[in-house]
């Protein structure tokens, strides 16, 4: 914990000495003016964030309104219902969001194939606070990245037993010739484990490319991967999202994230974004 503190802490100074450097002084409390405002950038549908930050002094609100979880193991099948986990995201600085990720309600369905014991539990889910500082490319350039480092309170009612967790993501995207965007991302999160209260080291690494298909709508194709450094053992992903623009600022998506191993996570989601 202390090393996520300190991380936190060097994370304001390299903002401090990127401010001092910048003749943008906007931020909370000295918002951007509408007419400055960056394109609007969410970190959804796909799990590859995006590495620009909300602009000073703005609200931006991106939630899956619904979503279902599905992931089988050797002795149990598990489905997890999401209703509204919300991404809250607020502008502090030219290159500094902080953001509280939300789960408003969750219902899981826990089947153990020998008994045919079915457990259910619901109730308000976990509490993720991040913050995301960009290092390159928030306003300008081609290529643009960012580290978010976070950590997840066990607040929830629907998970017994459930353990501090936390990690750092590190998002970059890079603007392609024919309106092509390509994102990618590394992360190293410390995990509890599937089963039990022990914790273990996890890394994610992914890659996602996104197009205009048509007016308002770009389609998201999405490749990563996992790896348990406990278990030794990797997850594959493949997924494809949708999200459409339906007014200026407002944004509307749906998809898939779908695991290729017979244990990985199944995922189908619709969402809304919106910025203030």
């Amino acid at each position: 914990m202390k090393k996520f503190y300190l991380f936190l802490f060097a994370i304001f100074l390299i903002n401090n000495v990127s401010l001092a450097q910048s003749d943008k002084h906007y931020s909370l409390f000295h918002p951007v003016p509408k007419a400055s405002l960056r394109e609007m950038e969410t970190d959804r549908p796909d799990v590859t964030e995006s590495p620009i930050t909300v602009d000073a002094g703005h609200f931006q609100f991106e939630s899956d309104l619904g979503r279902l979880d599905r992931s089988v193991s050797n002795s149990s099948s598990i489905n997890t219902y999401l209703l509204n986990q919300a991404n809250l995201k607020l502008g502090i600085t030219n290159s500094t969001a902080i953001q509280v990720v939300v789960q408003s309600f969750a219902f899981s369905n826990e089947k153990e194939f020998d008994s045919g014991n079915i457990e259910r539990n619901h109730g308000f889910g976990d509490l993720i606070v991040r913050i995301k500082q960009n290092l390159l490319g928030n306003d300008k350039g081609k290529f643009a990245i960012s580290i978010l480092p976070f950590i997840k309170f066990p607040t929830s009612n629907a998970e017994e037993d459930e353990q501090y967790e936390g990690g750092i993501i590190v998002p970059m995207s890079l603007k392609l010739p024919g309106e092509f965007h390509l994102g990618m991302q590394i992360e190293a999160d410390r995990l509890q484990d599937d089963e039990g209260t022990a914790l273990h080291n996890q890394l994610l690494q992914s890659l996602t490319l996104s197009h205009q298909l048509a007016k308002h709508l770009d389609g998201i194709a999405e490749t990563y991967y996992t790896y348990d450094l406990k278990a030794s053992h990797w997850n594959n992903f493949l997924n494809a999202a949708l999200q459409l623009e339906i007014a200026k600022d407002v944004k509307i998506d749906g998809g898939l994230n779908y695991g290729i191993q017979h244990d990985a996570m199944k995922s189908y989601f619709v969402g809304l974004s919106f910025r203030l």
